[in-house]
C-alpha cells in the first residue's frame, strides 16, 4: 500500500477499494500517513468525492482505526445522533426514555461546536458530574440504569480524531463525505444495533437548505445501513429552538421538567425526543405508534427521570437528582429581560445568532482552550408565530455582567423579527428511510 497512490485515485475521481482505505486510515491512526498526505486526500475527497462504496469505505475504515465496543446485554443496544442545533437537548430526555422501554443506549457525545450547544456541557454544568469515563465504567453504568452519555476516549475512532483536525486547518470541513465518515464512525465504534439520526434544517442549523439536509441525511443513512447498522433519519425544522431555553444549564432545567411530567414546559422538544425514539424502536421491529405511546408513559410517569438520575449518580452527580434538581445548577449573576419594541407576531428567528449570543456571553467556546459559564444563556424565549404586544417579553437573559447582558440584548432584538404572522413548517419535515 502507498498513501501517494491512493490520494493519486481520489484526484482521478477513481474510488480506492475497502483494503486500500483501512490500509490509509489505519495510518492516520498510527502516524503512518503525514499530515500532507491527509491533507491531500482531504482535499481530494473534497473536490472529487467518493463513490457510495467508498464513503462506506472509508466509514468502515475510520470505525475499525481504534476499539469496537461489544456487548452482552438482554436488550438492544440503539443510539441517536444529532447534526447540532439551538436550545436542542433531546438526548439528554431520549437516553432515559428508551433505558426505561429496555434499551441500552451507550451514548458517545461531543463538546459544543460553533454556535451549537454540546451536549457533554450541558452535563458539565450539573455539579460534579464526570462525562470521562473508562471502558468499565461505561458499561457498569449501562448495567445498572439502562443508559450512558459519555465522551468518547482516544481509542475510539482515532483516525477521525487525526483527519478531523486536519480538516479544520485545510478548508474541507464542509464535504458531505468526510462529515458522513466522521459522525458514523464514532457512532459505529459502540457496537450499536440500530441508529436514528435527527438531521437540523432551517436558520440554526448547520444545513441551512433541505436540499442541503436531504442530501447529507440520505449519505449518512445509505452508509449507515451499507456498514451493517439499521438506520433511520428525520430531518427536522430548525428555524427556531427546539426548547425555549439556550445555554447548558437552562437546558438541563428544561429538561428537568419534562422528565418531571411537566410537556407543556417544552412541547416540540417534547414530541421530538418521542418521535426520534418511536422511529428507532420501529428499527428494531416494534410498531411505531405503540411505541410513541410507551416512550411518552416513560416521559409522563417519571420512569425516565429515575433512569437519568442514577446515571447523574454514578457519573459522580449529586444523588437526589430527581428530587432537588435546582439546587444543583448554577445561576447566572445578571437575570433581565428582552421586551418587544413594538407589536405584531414572531415573524423570523435567527437561530444561529442566538446562539452566537450564548457564546459571547461565555456559554460557549469560540476556541478549543474557553472556559465555558454553565449558568449563562436565554430562557423563555418565544417561538415563532407567537403574537406579541408592545414591551411584552421575548426572553430571559441570564448573564455574568449588565455589559454582557446588554450586548445579549442587543442580539436577541437583532435575531427576533416581529411583523406578520408567518406561516410555520412542520416540526418534522421529511423522514429518510
Amino acid at each position: 500500500m502507498d498513501a501517494r497512490a491512493i490520494i493519486a485515485k481520489v484526484r482521478r475521481k477513481q474510488t480506492p477499494n475497502d483494503a486500500e482505505l483501512a490500509w490509509f486510515t489505519k495510518g492516520l491512526a498510527t502516524g503512518a500517513v503525514s499530515d500532507a498526505q491527509a491533507g491531500a486526500f482531504a482535499m481530494a475527497v473534497c473536490l472529487n468525492g467518493l463513490s457510495q462504496a467508498g464513503r462506506v469505505g472509508l466509514t468502515k475504515g475510520m470505525r475499525d482505526s481504534g476499539d469496537v465496543l461489544a456487548w452482552d446485554f438482554d436488550g438492544p443496544v440503539l443510539d441517536k445522533h444529532s447534526t447540532g442545533g439551538v436550545g436542542d437537548p433531546v438526548s439528554l430526555l431520549l437516553a432515559p426514555a428508551l433505558a426505561a422501554c429496555g434499551v441500552f443506549v451507550p451514548m458517545i457525545s461531543g463538546r459544543g461546536l460553533g454556535h451549537t450547544g454540546g451536549t457533554l456541557d450541558k452535563l458539565a454544568a450539573i455539579a460534579g458530574v464526570n462525562t470521562d469515563v473508562t471502558t468499565a465504567k461505561l458499561r457498569h453504568i449501562l448495567r445498572k440504569t439502562g443508559c450512558a452519555i459519555v465522551g468518547a476516549s482516544a481509542r475510539i475512532a482515532p483516525a477521525d480524531r487525526r483527519l478531523y483536525a486536519i480538516r479544520d486547518v485545510t478548508g474541507t470541513v464542509e464535504s458531505v463525505d468526510l462529515i458522513t465518515a466522521s459522525i458514523l464512525s464514532k457512532k459505529l465504534s459502540a457496537g450499536l444495533q440500530g441508529l436514528v439520526l435527527d438531521v437540523k434544517v432551517g436558520s440554526g442549523a448547520f444545513m441551512k437548505t433541505q436540499s442541503e439536509a436531504t442530501a447529507l441525511a440520505r449519505a449518512l443513512v445509505d452508509v449507515a445501513n451499507g456498514a451493517g447498522c439499521p438506520t433511520a433519519a428525520l430531518i427536522t425544522d430548525m428555524d427556531e429552538p427546539l426548547a425555549p431555553a439556550l445555554g447548558n444549564a437552562l437546558e438541563v432545567a428544561i429538561c428537568m421538567e419534562v422528565l418531571s411530567g411537566n410537556t407543556a414546559a417544552a412541547p416540540r422538544l417534547h414530541d421530538l425526543t418521542v418521535a426520534l425514539g418511536a422511529r428507532l424502536l420501529a428499527l428494531h421491529g416494534e410498531d411505531e405508534a405503540a411505541a410513541q405511546e410507551k416512550l411518552t408513559e416513560a416521559l409522563s410517569s417519571g420512569r425516565a427521570l429515575t433512569r437519568f438520575a442514577k446515571m447523574i449518580a454514578l457519573m459522580g452527580g449529586p444523588p437526589d437528582m430527581a428530587d432537588d434538581w435546582r439546587t444543583h445548577l448554577p445561576k447566572a449573576k445578571i437575570v433581565g429581560e428582552v421586551v418587544a419594541p413594538h407589536s405584531g407576531y414572531i415573524a423570523a428567528i435567527d437561530g444561529e445568532a442566538l446562539g452566537l449570543a450564548v457564546v459571547d456571553m461565555g456559554g460557549g467556546r469560540r476556541v478549543e482552550t474557553d472556559k465555558i459559564d454553565p449558568a449563562v444563556g436565554l430562557s423563555d424565549v418565544l417561538g415563532l408565530g407567537v403574537k406579541v404586544a408592545k414591551n411584552q417579553p421575548l426572553c430571559t437573559i441570564h448573564a455574568a455582567s449588565e455589559e454582557a447582558a446588554e450586548a445579549a440584548a442587543q442580539a436577541v432584538l437583532g435575531a427576533m423579527s416581529i411583523g406578520a404572522k408567518p406561516d410555520l413548517k412542520p416540526l418534522i419535515r421529511a423522514r429518510i428511510s
